[in-house]
């Protein structure tokens, strides 16, 4: 009987004769028999289904048809700007379609961001996230016009740009411990700049200030310029901010660099500890920056995108780009990078509470 079964599905799905008794030689028993008759039937089942319920191959890579745009929170110059442009160039080169970078500075990245998020989900626009835009904002303003992982979906993670701690050429002190004791011995009295309410500098010393116990005045300004003026001039005492904007001045003996804020010091200044190795472990500030694209974006484009960027990352010519920038690559994929806003978003959060930071 079993063995009738079985030859009438080996009919239905078209197996030859010689093979059917192929199939059927070698089953001594009823259970084997009777196992191949429910996977014959399971065959006849799946055959059943429609083409879009049965999985499909790999997802069909996207190709892009015209130039995407890539949406940076900031105006050209700057860190943002040398990774932005850096990572467009070559994945240009990898898509076959120009990268434009569309600086749209203002408003501490809302233009951008709220650009961005109303765009079509299409492939064709990207931003440039950064730690302001997607970890701070949300905290800093209540009324926050976008929402970074609702309305965006995050491509990579793609540098870090480590924190430094300067001080200008007022300050007697030659370590980071030593400009700490000097702060809680006056307390109120030692000031430091930054380029603004809730800007990375200004949070930097916070997280410091937060971790150290020193009680430090905040000096906002409206932008890098006028912060590096009045540090070189000895009115305000130290600041916070990435490497290049201080080499220079550090170069010619007008600034002295007390600490950087990454896991590990940096190479243009191997002499030059971090702020966990002078007493405080596990402190790092440091700006990142990764891709977003709107929400509903379709996996595929993503895929893409996402391939292209870590390419582009893998490019010795980025490296060296970045490098020269103090930025260090790092390539995250879309999940893990949702993660880290996250964490971000606690971490940085914590810090604009205890501080009472509010937008300017």
């Amino acid at each position: 009987m079993i063995d009738m079964q079985i030859e009438r599905v080996q009919r239905r799905l078209n197996i030859l004769p010689s093979l059917r008794q192929h199939c059927l030689s070698g089953l001594s028993s009823p259970q084997r028999r009777r196992n191949l008759l429910s996977s014959l039937l399971t065959a006849v089942a799946w055959m059943a289904l429609p083409a879009t319920a049965q999985p499909q191959g790999p997802l069909q890579a996207w190709a892009p048809a015209k130039p995407i745009r890539l949406i940076v929170p900031y105006g050209p110059g700057g860190s943002s700007d040398v990774i932005a442009r850096s990572i467009a160039a070559e994945m240009s080169r990898g898509l076959g379609q120009q990268v434009i970078v569309d600086n749209k500075g203002g408003g501490q990245g809302l233009i951008a961001m709220q650009d961005a998020a109303r765009s079509a989900p299409d492939g064709y626009t990207m931003v440039l996230g950064h730690v302001g835009t997607l970890a701070v904002n949300p905290a800093m303003m209540p009324k926050l016009p976008y929402d970074p992982l609702k309305d965006f979906m995050p491509v990579t993670l793609l540098a870090k740009v480590p924190m430094v701690f300067a001080v200008g050429p007022n300050v007697r002190a030659g370590s980071l411990p030593a400009f700490l004791s000097l702060a809680k011995a006056k307390p109120g009295v030692l000031t430091y700049g930054s380029a603004g309410n809730g800007s990375a500098g200004h949070l930097a010393f916070e997280m410091l200030k937060v971790t150290a116990h020193a009680d430090l005045v905040h000096v906002p300004y409206k932008g890098t310029g006028a912060q590096m003026t009045d540090l070189l001039a000895g009115n305000i005492d130290a600041a916070s901010a990435g490497l290049p904007g201080f080499l220079p001045h550090v170069k010619a003996g007008k600034l002295h660099i007390l600490a950087v804020g990454s896991a590990e010091r940096l190479p243009a200044i191997p002499d030059v500890p971090t702020v966990a190795e002078q007493g405080y472990p596990g402190f790092e500030s440091s700006q990142w920056f990764g891709l977003m694209v709107p929400a509903n974006t379709p996996a595929p484009v993503i895929e893409r995108l996402h391939a292209e960027a870590l390419k582009a990352l893998g490019s010795p010519a980025v490296r060296q780009r970045l490098a020269e920038d103090s930025s260090t690559a790092v390539g995250q994929g879309p999940e893990a990078f949702a993660r880290f806003i996250r964490t971000e978003q606690k971490r940085w959060g914590d810090v604009v509470r205890s501080a009472h930071v509010k937008a300017n």
